[in-house]
C-alpha cells in the first residue's frame, strides 16, 4: 500500500495519497493517533489532508473491513535560511547562489519575488541555485519551499545592466595618468573600469558618473568597460593613447 508523498510539514496540510485494495468507504485515516481529513476515496485510493506532527508515524486506513497494514510518514520542519551568498545581481539573472541555513535537503523552489527557480541541494544546510531573470529592477523576497514549508525572510536587489555614454577626455598620453569622466546609467554598482583590458583606478560619483584616471597604454585606441553588478558596458575604442614626442 504506497503513500505518496511519504513526507511533509510538520504543521500539516500536506496532500496524501494512499493507494491499494478494498479501501472504498474508509471511515478513518490515522497519522499515529491524529485523524487526517479525508477529501477523495475510491475502491483503491484514499486522499487525505496530513494532520500536523512530529518524527515518524505509522499511517493506517480503516474501513468496515478493518484496519491496514500501517505505512511510515515523515514530518519535516519548516525550513531556516541563515545566510544568502549574494544580495544582488544583474536583472537577466543567471549568476549562481548559495543558500545556509537548516532543513534545506528537501528544497524544491527557491522563489526570488514572483520568479521560481529549481534549487541543487547540497546537503540539509546548503542548496545553491541559479537566479532566475527579474521583472524589474529593485528589491524582491526570497523564498524556499521544502516537505517542511516555505521560509522567508531574505530579499535581493535585481540591478539594471549599465550603459556608457561618453568618456571625456577621449585622448591622453600612453604614460597614463588621464583623469576621465565617464557618464551613463545604472553606473552606482560600479566594480571595475577597464581601459584597453588593463584595470584603473576609479570613484563612483552617482548612479549616472563615475572618474577614472587611466592607466599607462600603448598607442591607439582602446574600448574603455565598465562592470557593475548588474553586467558590462563596453565603448568600443572611446580613448585613444597617445605616443609621446621623441627628438
Amino acid at each position: 500500500m504506497p503513500i505518496s508523498p511519504n513526507q511533509g510539514s510538520s504543521g500539516g496540510g500536506t496532500t496524501v495519497t494512499i493507494t491499494g485494495v478494498n479501501l472504498a468507504g474508509a471511515t478513518a485515516v490515522h497519522f499515529g493517533s491524529k485523524l487526517a481529513t479525508i477529501t477523495a476515496n475510491t475502491a483503491t485510493s484514499v486522499t487525505v489532508i496530513a494532520p500536523s506532527g512530529s518524527g515518524t508515524v505509522q499511517v493506517t486506513v480503516t474501513t468496515a473491513g478493518g484496519t491496514s497494514n500501517p505505512l511510515n510518514f515523515y514530518y519535516v520542519g519548516a525550513p531556516f535560511k541563515a545566510s544568502l551568498s549574494d544580495t544582488s545581481g544583474p536583472l537577466a539573472g543567471g549568476n549562481t547562489v548559495t543558500i545556509t541555513g537548516t532543513g534545506l535537503s528537501t528544497a524544491t523552489a527557491v522563489n526570488f519575488g514572483a520568479n521560481s527557480a529549481t534549487p541543487t541541494v547540497v546537503s540539509d544546510g546548503v542548496i545553491t541555485v541559479t537566479v532566475p531573470a527579474g521583472t524589474a529592477a529593485g528589491s524582491v523576497g526570497v523564498s524556499v519551499t521544502t516537505a517542511g514549508g516555505t521560509n522567508n525572510g531574505f530579499s535581493y536587489t535585481y540591478v539594471d545592466a549599465p550603459t556608457v555614454a561618453t568618456v571625456v577626455p577621449a585622448v591622453g598620453p600612453t604614460s597614463g595618468g588621464t583623469p576621465v569622466t565617464i557618464t551613463g546609467t545604472a553606473l552606482s554598482t560600479t566594480q571595475s573600469v577597464t581601459f584597453g583590458g588593463t584595470p584603473a583606478p576609479f570613484v563612483v560619483v552617482s548612479d549616472t558618473l563615475v572618474t577614472a584616471v587611466t592607466p599607462p597604454g600603448t598607442a591607439g585606441a582602446v574600448d574603455v568597460a565598465v562592470t557593475t553588478e548588474g553586467g558590462s558596458a563596453t565603448a568600443v575604442g572611446a580613448f585613444t593613447y597617445l605616443a609621446g614626442p621623441g627628438i
